[in-house]
């Protein structure tokens, strides 16, 4: 589900635009100061036409830089009045003082790593804040089922979407979890690495995909090269489709190794953080450009 402060932030405040609009509307129609003076007679029509359209040609841009600046400063304030009222959560605290995990997040990157070392081997998980990003732009991308609006139009989808209405499935979609991709690394010197693609939704970690590379850097590189060499691998069968022991079993080798539902809830909660961190400050970066 969409967080509170992503409803919060999409929902329009538009009163100060619509008093700036107002305001700006008014102060065009007045008649300009050169048009009220005993001297505006003396003056050819052409004359007075040329000096005014020059005036509201160059008047907008000043005006429309005031406007945006000022918005900026409204919207960074909104952000920071909200987090002055959150506090964080208590699963990305609890998480960073127990796990053996080392959290390394850049601020204005889009990535976070969180690394440990277990034995001789290196483990790296990642995961990325544009999953929520996505998500928020279009919750509903990848529901499963839904009609297209050519579907919708035709007699059967009119009586199947009634249907729904009136069975309450269509409120039931509307709370589409949020799910957030984890890459996990598991590789030992010269032995190469172990590449598992999984999701975290509703606190859990869910397996979609298992490979194993011969060289790490496959697992961890996206350049050209890396991913041609990583497509010609064989991927293995997907992970659903095996043996339910070995399911088992692969789940209890990553939870040995710390991926366990606690992280699920980190991940989740963290990338909630860190979007708004990193939107705040590319709201003052912003700000800070305009007013420069």
């Amino acid at each position: 589900m969409m967080s509170l402060r992503a409803v919060a932030r999409s929902t329009p405040r538009t009163l100060s635009r619509m008093s700036s609009t107002a305001t700006r509307q008014i102060r065009v129609a007045q008649p300009s100061s050169l048009l009220r003076t005993a001297w505006a007679p003396l003056r050819t029509p052409q004359l007075a036409a040329t000096f005014s359209s020059t005036s509201l040609r160059q008047a907008p841009k000043n005006e429309a830089d005031q406007e945006l600046f000022a918005k900026l400063e409204s919207e960074l304030q909104f952000e920071n009045e909200m987090k002055e009222h959150e506090q964080l959560p208590s699963s990305i605290k609890d998480f960073i003082d127990n796990s053996p995990y080392e959290l390394k997040d850049e601020p204005g990157q889009e990535d976070v790593y969180l690394v440990r070392k277990m034995g001789d081997e290196t483990i790296t998980v990642s995961f990325s804040i544009s999953d929520l990003t996505n998500f928020e732009s279009d919750p509903f991308a990848d529901e499963d089922g839904a009609m297209t609006d050519e579907e919708l139009d035709t007699p059967e989808g009119k009586r199947l979407a009634e249907t729904e209405a009136e069975e309450g499935l269509g409120d039931e979609d509307m709370t589409t979890p949020v799910t957030y991709r984890v890459n996990i690394v598991v590789e030992k010197p010269n032995k190469g690495a172990l590449n598992i693609e999984a999701i975290a939704q509703d606190g859990t970690i869910l397996v979609d995909n298992f490979y194993y590379y011969k060289d790490p850097k496959m697992a961890h590189s996206s350049s050209p090269e890396a991913v041609h060499g990583a497509e010609d691998v064989y991927p293995g069968p997907p992970f659903g489709s095996l043996d339910e022991d070995l399911q088992v079993l692969i789940e209890r080798y990553l939870e040995d190794r710390g991926i366990t539902q606690s992280m699920a809830l980190f991940v989740a909660d963290y990338v909630d953080v860190k979007e708004q961190r990193e939107y705040q400050t590319w709201l003052k970066n912003i700000k800070d450009f305009v007013e420069a």
